[in-house]
């Protein structure tokens, strides 16, 4: 088929079909589908997975989950790829969890609208509806992503739980994420677990001193050398807020200003100079939820792909065979 030719057919299926792709937007996926309202979808499979699965901390795992693929070649569902040098395979993506409700939630979808929704999108959504269910409040999420085609585990360079508030600053600016967006984001450590293992110097070798980080009160001393031994066979999980774990909530803030910041770069948001007022205001926010669903669009604007970029993955875990339009063209 000529070149000629094959425009032709691409532009008729175009003012056929509507627009193949469009610019992030709330409801880009609305009419779309026939009846079917997609983040309602989206919404009964968590719901499921949160209530019928009891997986009742389902939120901090597509919080990292999200956070972990956007700041990876931007919010492209990169993450999701299989592949022995994928994502998945680098060291800080360990502890990202949360893949299989992924797939649930593409299959459902694929089974009233193929090859229609972003694996991309779907993690956007899918996040917005497990806060929700964790007691944080509903924001509209935008849609119209596309899915990246690579996935190398030497691309994951992520900001370690030690980093300073000017290097995070820093890093989080380079996302076009301002300081106060970046302390909402990392607010999200409301939920979630750490390892023993990565805060073990602040309990008992900080900065090779041989005592404990001089920021750290006394009750969280004391709580965390029991979940954490100087001498341990396991690597013991740790809740990150140690009063709410399992609440989305602006209590995180309150903590670390009494000291109890699990993670390093935690506890500095509240004495850094350069966040400890943003803090400050967080924990005095009556519209905390609004704010918070703001940084969470904003992450999720992070170099996407749309108009064309990238594609739809029929699977989110491998990229699709050679479509055919690419056909066409070769």
């Amino acid at each position: 088929m000529s070149k000629a030719l094959a425009l032709v057919v691409v532009l008729f299926f175009v003012g056929f079909f509507g627009e193949c792709y469009g610019e992030l937007r709330v409801g880009f996926y609305k009419g779309k589908c026939g009846i079917t309202d997609v983040e309602v979808v989206v919404k009964k499979v968590v719901e499921t997975w949160h209530f019928t699965k009891r997986e009742k901390d389902i939120a901090a795992a597509l919080l990292r989950m999200q956070f972990h693929d956007c700041f990876v070649n931007g919010c492209d569902a990169s993450i999701l790829l299989d592949g022995n040098n994928s994502e998945k395979k680098a060291g800080p993506n360990s502890s990202v969890r949360g893949y299989k409700l992924i797939d649930a939630i593409k299959e459902a979808l694929e089974a009233r609208c193929k090859g229609l929704v972003s694996c991309a999108d779907i993690i956007s959504l899918a996040t917005r509806d497990a806060v929700v269910l964790s007691g944080g409040k509903w924001y509209n999420v935008e849609t119209g992503r596309r899915d990246g085609k690579v996935s190398l585990a030497s691309n994951v360079d992520l900001p370690s739980p030690s980093i300073s508030v000017s290097d995070s600053i820093k890093v989080f600016g380079k996302k076009k994420i301002s300081p106060i967006d970046m302390v909402y984001l990392l607010g999200g450590h409301t939920v979630g677990n750490t390892r023993c293992s990565l805060i073990q110097d602040r309990i008992y070798n900080f900065n090779n001193t041989g005592v404990r980080d001089p920021t750290m009160s006394n009750w969280l001393f004391s709580e965390l050398i029991k979940k954490c031994p100087r001498v341990s066979s396991f690597d013991n999980n740790v809740p990150l807020d140690m009063k709410t774990p399992s609440f989305v909530d602006n209590s995180f803030f309150g903590e670390i200003q009494k000291g109890n910041g699990v993670l390093k770069i935690d506890q500095q948001l509240a004495l850094d100079g350069l966040t400890k007022k943003i803090v400050g205001d967080i924990v005095k926010d009556p519209n905390f939820f609004t704010n918070f669903g703001e940084a969470m669009v904003k992450l999720g604007r992070v170099e996407v792909l749309i108009d064309g970029q990238g594609e739809v993955r029929t699977s989110c875990r491998v990229v699709n065979k050679k479509s055919f339009f690419f056909g066409l063209f070769n």
